[in-house]
């Protein structure tokens, strides 16, 4: 008995010490580190599609009057839609579905850093949400609310797959000259289409509903007016997405909007809100679309 003692003895022992020792080698190992989050990210709504956010889920803005790639939002504007920006981005601190080079930054007429994509400054939403005994007090919108989206019909969520944009600006024509809205000389800012890089987009009086008369079958003439080549429909929300088609001509796809096909100007040479076009040849006969255009018959 005395040694079947002594075994069990030195049994208990050993599994102390082989404890003691796993426990020993447990504590030493590191805490996994956290993932840190991504600075810029998409999230997706029922209503809205896929949009931008920062790292907390806040959503990011565009505005239409920045159709040149700068911000136009000065005074009390910035107050209401602080300017966005990422010290330092790198393609590292963007989440899945986002492409570094769609990112920019430039400094605003007050001198602040501000983020942009594809071209367009990014914002927050900062509305009033309660009152001091002085005036109201802007709050930024909670993580995951999108109440910033439609308002004055010029701010709208920032996305990244739009093929249609709406833009403010001062129409100037290959003559030089400043035209209204009506195509008469004079000063005044027209509410019209450009694409997701607020290239201007133009239709033409010679068309008929979704049907394209200008552009030649062998595409001849494409160089001076292209067509708007695209079989995606995606708008703001402050467009009926109903009253734009795709029309195939010549085997490329053209995106309509109220039956009438859109297109480029080629002098227009990609820059963001030119909108030469308005008066070539002669005021009228290109005009750029606007949301309540006459259909085309």
């Amino acid at each position: 008995m005395k040694l079947q003692q002594i075994k069990f003895a030195l049994a208990a022992v050993i599994m102390t010490t082989l404890f003691q020792s796993c426990s020993s080698d447990n504590s030493n190992e590191p805490t996994p580190t956290p993932e840190a989050k991504k600075e810029i990210n998409l999230a997706t709504s029922t209503t809205l599609g896929t949009y931008l956010t920062d790292k907390d889920g806040r959503s990011l803005y565009f505005f239409s009057t920045d159709a040149n790639g700068q911000s136009s939002c000065t005074g009390g504007c910035e107050v209401v839609w602080p300017v966005f920006f990422v010290d330092n981005l790198t393609a590292d601190k963007l989440g899945a579905g986002l492409t570094f080079s769609d990112f920019g930054s430039i400094t605003t007429g007050s001198g602040k850093k501000q983020l942009t994509y594809k071209g367009w400054p990014l914002y927050y939403y900062a509305p009033v949400t309660s009152s001091d005994g002085y005036g109201g007090v802007n709050s930024p919108e909670a993580p995951g609310k999108t109440t910033g989206d439609g308002v004055g019909g010029v701010w709208f969520i920032a996305k990244p797959d739009y093929s249609i944009m709406i833009v403010r600006s001062q129409l100037v024509g290959h003559d030089g000259k400043n035209y209204k809205s009506d195509y008469t000389v004079g000063d005044g800012l027209t509410t019209y289409f450009t694409d997701a890089k607020g290239i201007t987009l133009y239709t033409y009086k010679g068309d008929n509903f979704n049907k394209n008369n200008f552009t030649k079958a062998d595409f001849s003439n494409n160089g001076v007016w292209p067509i708007y080549e695209t079989d995606k429909i995606v708008v703001p929300s402050a467009l009926d997405k109903s009253k734009f088609a795709v029309i195939t001509v010549f085997g490329k796809a053209q995106i309509t909007y109220n039956g009438w096909p859109l297109y480029y100007f080629g002098q227009d040479a990609s820059v963001r809100g030119a909108n030469k076009g308005i008066s070539f040849p002669s005021p009228g006969v290109w005009p750029v679309p606007v949301k309540d255009i006459v259909p085309a018959i």
